[in-house]
């Protein structure tokens, strides 16, 4: 797993999941672009804590189909060319259904399919337009056990998580005639800034109980599987689905 030459974009990359992708692909050599949608603070400080480079960050709403185009061009203007993109940037907002009211239920349910579904298809239609015209490359979504076992608190979440999903199968198909791989990494609970609350309150042993390894997964144990999806030699395995849930869910 070598990237020396090789560019790579990580949304959500100010911390969590997307940053420990961003530390992993420029410890193997890449020159990495640091998305971040507000949190600025947080993502120059992890383009400070990466290795090699130059590094960039990129910002934009990836719910905005505009600002999506346009962060695209920015990282293929600077480097020429995208090998890799990590779509990872995402949002989870509960709204269990009968304890929301229609107007909040509608809000949470544009932005979550805007942001995690949409961004996601729409961040891969200009990924894929520039890796085509350099020989080829891959595409990772970041998506969610939840696709499967389902989010009874946060069914919006769930559904997008599915079309991720869907979404990574149905573009593998209809790129690797171009050499352009794609795939999907689905995560259980991890330590970020999206659990903690979880993490801190009396559901916590229960959660990590989930698994048989007695714990929740760290943001570089995902970060990894992403990277080798990333590699060389993985070409065969384009519209995969990739567990990392630590046997918590297991699909048949």
């Amino acid at each position: 797993m070598e990237f020396s030459n090789k560019t790579v974009l990580v949304t959500g990359a100010s911390r969590g999941i997307g940053k420990a992708c961003a530390q992993e692909f420029a410890e193997k050599g890449a020159r990495v672009a640091v998305h971040y949608n507000r949190n600025r603070t947080a993502a120059r400080e992890t383009v400070s804590q990466l290795p090699g480079g130059p590094h960039i960050l990129v910002q934009a709403d990836v719910g905005k189909a505009d600002q999506v185009r346009k962060m695209v061009e920015k990282v293929t203007g600077e480097w020429g060319f995208l090998d890799v993109l990590v779509n990872n940037a995402g949002i989870f907002e509960e709204h269990p259904l009968l304890d929301t009211d229609y107007e909040a239920w509608l809000d949470v349910w544009k932005r979550t399919l805007d942001t995690n579904l949409a961004g996601s298809a729409n961040t891969a239609y200009w990924a894929a337009r520039a890796m085509k015209q350099n020989g080829g490359g891959k595409i990772i979504n970041v998506t969610s056990r939840g696709a499967f076992r389902g989010e009874p608190d946060a069914p919006a979440y769930g559904a997008s998580k599915a079309g991720q999903n869907a979404l990574s199968q149905s573009l593998a198909k209809n790129l690797a005639p171009h050499n352009i791989f794609v795939f999907a990494v689905a995560p259980g609970w991890v330590e970020t800034d999206m659990a903690k609350d979880s993490l801190a309150g009396p559901e916590a042993e229960e959660i990590k109980n989930q698994s048989p390894l007695g714990r929740i997964a760290r943001p570089e144990e995902v970060a990894r599987a992403v990277v080798f999806l990333a590699s060389p030699g993985t070409d065969y395995m384009t519209g995969c689905v990739l567990d990392v849930n630590g046997a918590s869910y297991l699909r048949t």
